[in-house]
Order: C-alpha cells, then structure tokens, then sequence
C-alpha cells in the first residue's frame, strides 16, 4: 500500500474539520464520507470528489477505503470501531473512545483479535510540546518519584445556548455524560500519559445542573489516590469564568506547574525525602532552583499530526501517537470520577463494568428527560 484512503464516519463539527486539511496529508487522504444526513453527506462528498453513504455499515462493505476517521457521537464509537476491525480496516477513532469503560474494552478485545490493524485515537493533546516537556522531565526522573498531582481545569466555561445547539448535548442518552466526558477527555488522558500512574481508589462530588438546566454533571471535584502512596486532585466546570488551567505535580526533587503557558520547576538541591528524614533542624528551608523551561512552539494543527501519524503508522510501523489500548485509561478515571461524584461513595479502580452499566442506567432513568435549556435571543 502506498496511499492510505480514509473513510470519514459522522460530518458534523468534527468530521468536517479533520477533513480541511486531508488534501495536505502525506500517503494518505480522503476515499469515502459517511453521514445519517443525507444532504451533507452528499454535498461533502462531491465537495471531495469522493464517494458518499449514509450508513457505515454500507461505506465499510462498499467503500474505496483502507481505515475509517470516526467523529460519531460517543455512543456510536464502539459499534463502528469493531465492524471496520473485524472488515480489515485500520481505525482512528475521536475522543472519548467509548462512554463506559465496559464498552472500551469490547473494542480493545476486538483489536486484539486482529492486530495487524492500525487502532490509534485522535488524541491530540498528546502532540503539545508543552506536555511533551512535562512528561519527559516526569518520566525520566527529573522531579524524582511523583507525591502529587493537581489540576483545576475550569476554563471550559459554556453558556446556555451552547447545551441548546443540540438535542444531545448534555444528555445521559445522547452523551452518556457531561464535562467528564465532552469537555475532560484529554486532560483526564494526560492524567495517566504524563505520569504513567493509573489510581486505584477514587472519591469525589459532583454536582448535575449546578450552572445550567441540563441533565448532566457541570461540576466535579475529585480526589485520586495511587498505589505508590500519591495523591492526585482534579477540579473542573462548565459555569466558572474567566477559569483556570492550572497543574502542578510535586515530586521529590521539587515541584513542576504549567499555567498560562508557563512552565517552572522549582527544584530541590536535596531529596525532599531525606531533607525531611534527617535534617537535624525543626523547620528547614528547602534549597531550590526556580527554573522557567522552555519549549517548542505550538504546532499549526495538532488533530493533522495525530492523522499523519496514523498514516504513517499503517504505512511505515512508527508508533501510534494514542493506542486504541490507552484510551481506557483516562475515560475509567472519568466514569469512577462521575460515579463516585453523583452516588457520593468511593469507587476503587479497575470498575466492575455492570456496576457502572447500572448507575448509567440509574442516572439516565432519574435524570433523563430534565434537560430544559434554550438559547438566549
């Protein structure tokens, strides 16, 4: 194979972006689009010069295509995933790969069984030299074993007519979830991909309409505790403004913080460990560098760099930016954050799949149907 040909599943916001830039991919771009509307489907595959369907079933059995971009909504993703793995074709697949974490591991049980197929996820943060830094200086033992890490992300600020520009938004039908799992992906990605840590115990309170007239979580604060003895805080809304990204991770050579596209470590001379171990002295003064790190500028389009390398992987075996594999990872962090938040009682990690299939259900049966928003005129 010398030209990777891409079927694009779901043209809406997502779908239609990725697709601006395929004419500049190297090895690979557009073989066929998928949309259930049927006139957008059209128009974007003529616009291509493509052909057009509006069932992936039929683009999967009939297309010109060696993979499939999928920019479905979330529940979809599972479904389409498989039946392109189990047709031979390669997959990338948008966040959140799936809405419970039963369901991600229905997909990554399907790419097992054919793993000559290329399974990446359109995890694009993962491509920001920013977090790239803090992960190599975190992995490669710069702040010394991890004791902390915090992150209030609250700049995902939304108004009321942005829930009401879709009859799915901010539904447990339609979504599954709310800020966890719209807003939170990637961060809840970079969660374990900065640190290599997965918790084991989770606690939290959430809050459903906190902000906004809808059915789902607009606000959670959740508390992580890992194996090793590290702690981890996680705070996020949908109502707050202006908000704040803000993480810091606290190690035992000092503390790494990135704000405002600031990156400082403040570095102990000393083991933080062996200063409060043995030094001799009551309340001393850790010795520190206050170093401000640099890094590469922001590539153009990250989304692109993450297709160019699922390209690249099917073309050249380099390794996949986000495999299909990782991306449990961070949603199992979301669904035991969401279910430990809502029912107020801890959750321990791995989660029993049928439990959290039950408290979605729950969930959907309590508050379904509440979503009363409309858009400001």
């Amino acid at each position: 194979m010398e030209h990777v040909r891409i079927g694009v599943v779901g043209l809406g916001t997502m779908g239609s972006a990725h697709l601006r830039y395929f004419p500049t991919l190297v090895g690979g771009g557009a073989g066929a689009v998928c949309d259930a509307n049927s006139e957008r489907a059209k128009a974007i595959g003529e616009e291509f010069g493509v052909p057009w369907f509006t069932d992936y079933r039929e683009m999967i059995e009939k297309g010109p295509i060696d993979a499939v971009l999928i920019a479905t909504p979330h529940f979809q993703h599972p479904e389409v995933t498989i039946a392109a793995l189990e047709k031979g074709l390669h997959v990338l697949c948008e966040k959140p790969m799936a809405v419970t974490v039963g369901a991600a591991r229905t997909m990554i049980a399907a790419h097992e069984k054919h793993p000559k197929q290329k399974f990446g996820l359109m995890f694009n943060v993962r491509t920001y030299p920013l977090y790239q830094k803090i992960r190599s200086l975190v992995q490669e033992g710069d702040l010394g074993p991890i004791s902390r890490i915090t992150w209030i992300i609250t700049d995902w600020f939304r108004t009321w007519t942005y829930y009401a520009s879709g009859g799915w938004r901010a539904t447990w039908a339609g979504e599954g979830g709310g800020v966890l799992l719209n807003q939170c992906p990637h961060n809840l990605d970079m969660l374990y991909w900065l640190t290599g840590m997965m918790p084991n115990r989770i606690t939290a309170v959430a809050n459903i309409a906190k902000t906004h007239p809808i059915e789902v979580e607009d606000e959670v604060s959740a508390i992580l505790e890992y194996p090793s003895g590290a702690i981890g805080h996680f705070i996020t809304s949908t109502g707050e403004a202006p908000g704040s990204n803000y993480l810091e991770i606290a190690g035992d050579q000092g503390v790494l913080s990135a704000r405002q596209g600031k990156l400082q470590f403040r570095r102990t001379r000393q083991s933080v460990k062996k200063l409060r171990e043995t030094s001799p002295e009551m309340f001393p003064v850790a010795e520190t560098w206050d170093i401000n790190l640099t890094y590469a500028a922001q590539p153009e389009n990250t989304h692109k760099l993450v297709t160019q390398n699922f390209i690249d992987a099917i073309l050249k075996d380099v390794p996949l930016a986000a495999p299909g594999e990782e991306g449990i990872k961070g949603l199992e962090i979301g669904n035991a954050m969401l279910m430990a938040g809502l029912t107020r009682k801890p959750v321990e990690l791995p989660i029993d799949p049928a439990k959290y299939d039950q408290f979605l259900a729950d969930m959907t049966r309590e508050h379904g149907g509440k979503k009363a928003v409309a858009s400001v005129r």
